[in-house]
């Protein structure tokens, strides 16, 4: 399977060539079609090709010369199409286990697409950066509220303790398994199970998405349409725009992070997990080095009809809580013979989180899950929020979550 990396930002004389090109190109055309178009469209032509990619420009003089009619059609965005449908989750459960349908893609992603956290497309191997909105920029108006509309509610999960919990030197791991807790402090206390190098060439960690199509609260009032079910095709607000935060702040740490945005869960949601252990496995056959995948998702919490917005406030601003999944193997149904080390990741990075950023996470929750943690030791499944918190509030868990994670892996 070939990794298709999103074009990253090209070099300047590139670029000046590119608008000779351009140029010349536009001058041609004039003088081709100066009878038959008028001021008006040669300007549209401008545009259109101006917006059209490296070496695009010879197939749209093609088409112009056969058919000026389709300007318009150069100049359309490739804007991703949206959409929503009904999510089946049950109350408290993370929305990775919920079976429903999504929106459908107007093309398929079968193979990997690396976005331009690394610069593979021009040659150069230094992580590079995705520019965000900021998290302010992303909230909607909301309209007025509608009878019917639910409420949203903002709560604060607390650590555990006690039976049933492991303690934390920071954070705590909610035993869901049947081992005694005292198997799971044993495993916890171990340590990183691998080692990252730090200001590689060689991709050290990857981040993907099973369910890229979860997405958050569309504004900042706290009720929700019925009928929204937080999902969207849209990387730009959906769990990919998350990942690109995290994968940015990893990067510019000096931890060579790839961003996967493969929508997995469309056109289809079954199987969503067959594909992105696909993609996972492509990227690790590419990149032996890395160490650590991470499949970033959101959680969905539900009570007595209305939505949980985990919630906390960091730095004075409000940021939705982060909970990790550490699968555990029961040597049958959950084939994970190696859960203890990925268990030891877990509980190294969900201390560092806290110990930074008192408040910011749940429990570790520990149970036998697959989610395809088999593939490595550094194989975990992190909620970011749930799908009431607004997708600001999420974006700054994110960049809290690198953060941390930076940190574990002596970039801080």
């Amino acid at each position: 399977m070939g990794l298709r990396a999103r074009p990253g930002v090209a070099a300047a004389p590139a670029a000046r060539e590119g608008v000779r090109a351009l140029k010349g190109l536009y001058r041609l055309l004039r003088r081709l079609m100066a009878a038959a178009l008028t001021a008006v469209t040669a300007a549209a032509c401008a545009l259109a090709l101006g917006c059209l990619p490296p070496g695009g420009w010879a197939g749209a003089a093609a088409v112009l010369l056969a058919q000026p009619a389709a300007l318009p059609l150069l100049a359309d965005g490739a804007a991703p199409a949206q959409g929503t449908a009904p999510e089946d989750t049950a109350p408290g459960a993370p929305a990775g286990d919920a079976s429903a349908p999504v929106p459908a893609a107007a093309e398929a992603s079968p193979a990997p697409a690396a976005t331009a956290e690394t610069a593979g497309d021009t040659g150069d191997s230094a992580p590079r950066s995705t520019p965000l909105p900021e998290p302010e920029a992303v909230l909607l108006d909301a309209p007025d509220r509608p009878d019917d509309a639910g409420d949203i509610v903002a709560q604060t999960f607390r650590q555990g303790s006690g039976e049933g919990y492991v303690t934390l030197e920071a954070g705590s791991i909610r035993n869901s398994t049947q081992n005694p807790d005292s198997v799971l402090a044993e495993a916890a206390a171990a340590g990183l199970p691998f080692s990252i190098e730090r200001n590689s060439d060689e991709p050290q960690v990857l981040i993907l998405h099973t369910h890229a199509t979860e997405c958050y609260q569309p504004w900042a009032d706290l009720w929700y349409e019925p009928g929204f079910s937080a999902r969207d095709l849209d990387t730009a607000v959906n769990m990919c725009a998350v990942g690109a935060r995290m994968a940015q702040v990893l990067n510019e740490a000096g931890i060579n992070t790839l961003h996967d945005e493969t929508l997995h869960d469309s056109p289809s949601y079954t199987e969503s997990y067959d594909r992105s252990a696909a993609t996972a496995r492509a990227y690790l056959e590419q990149y032996p080095s890395i160490q650590v995948i991470l499949d970033v998702h959101r959680d969905a919490i539900e009570q007595d009809g209305a939505r949980l917005k985990p919630l906390t406030q960091i730095d004075g601003q409000d940021t939705a809580q982060v909970m990790i999944i550490a699968g555990c193997g029961n040597g049958s149904t959950v084939p994970l013979p190696n859960w203890k080390q990925n268990l030891a990741f877990a509980a190294a990075w969900e201390t560092r989180m806290e110990t930074l950023y008192p408040g910011l996470t749940r429990p570790v929750l520990c149970g036998y899950r697959f989610y395809n943690q088999d593939l490595s030791t550094g194989s975990l499944l992190i909620e970011i929020g749930g799908h009431a918190n607004t997708l600001a509030e999420a974006l700054r868990a994110g960049e809290y979550a690198a953060r941390a994670l930076a940190d574990l892996f002596g970039a801080g």
